[in-house]
């Protein structure tokens, strides 16, 4: 099983082409090429989306934007959990401590001609109680609080902490409480997705 929190970098148009890019490009690697490790699929995404926007040669009006992604791969007979990222991490919270597995600092979509840029493979043995998160980073940049500041990586990991003993359907509707609190009359200021699962 292959699932994905995937954050295209551009606003507007720009974001939307990407999205439709990236989701072509991977229903490719996975459906035709038949592609199951993480770091394999990144790997070839990225060489497939920065063809695609013509950012192999450096160009001063090359497209800039591109792809964050924490991608996993869960083997259910052996409950090995594989992951692989481009800034986005994957959290894993196994008997009250956190455990982040950290994502590889470059995006997806901007390969150039004689990089040679790999992602790396995690493989993780989950046990009974672990639960897993995947995300982009719209939570803990959203703005807000009594002093308009960023809520930061620090206190989403903490809320997380905090409800561990709650369900994931609790704990979807908890963190959005959270966040519209947070923000207040603020607009919100990115795209949030929260992936979360518990074996």
């Amino acid at each position: 099983m292959l699932f994905a929190a995937v954050d295209c970098t551009g606003h507007g148009v720009p974001g939307a082409f990407m999205s439709i890019v990236g989701h072509s490009k991977l229903d490719q690697i996975v459906g035709e090429q038949g592609l199951t490790k993480p770091s394999d699929i990144l790997n070839e995404l990225n060489k497939n989306v920065s063809a695609t926007l013509r950012q192999s040669v450096v160009e001063d009006n090359a497209v800039k934007d591109g792809m964050d992604i924490a991608l996993c791969s869960f083997n259910r007979k052996t409950n090995v959990m594989e992951y692989a990222g481009a800034y986005n991490p994957m959290w894993l919270i196994r008997k009250g401590e956190l455990i982040e597995y950290k994502a590889d600092k470059f995006p997806i979509g901007n390969l150039k001609v004689g990089e040679n840029k790999k992602f790396t493979n995690h493989s993780i043995p989950l046990q009974e109680g672990d639960t897993l998160y995947i995300f982009s980073d719209g939570s803990a940049d959203q703005f807000g609080g009594p002093n308009g500041k960023k809520l930061k990586y620090s206190t989403f990991k903490q809320i997380l902490l905090d409800n561990q003993h709650l369900s994931m359907e609790e704990q979807g509707v908890l963190l959005e409480k959270t966040i519209e609190s947070w923000r207040g009359t603020l607009e919100q200021v990115d795209d949030i997705l929260v992936i979360g699962t518990r074996l």
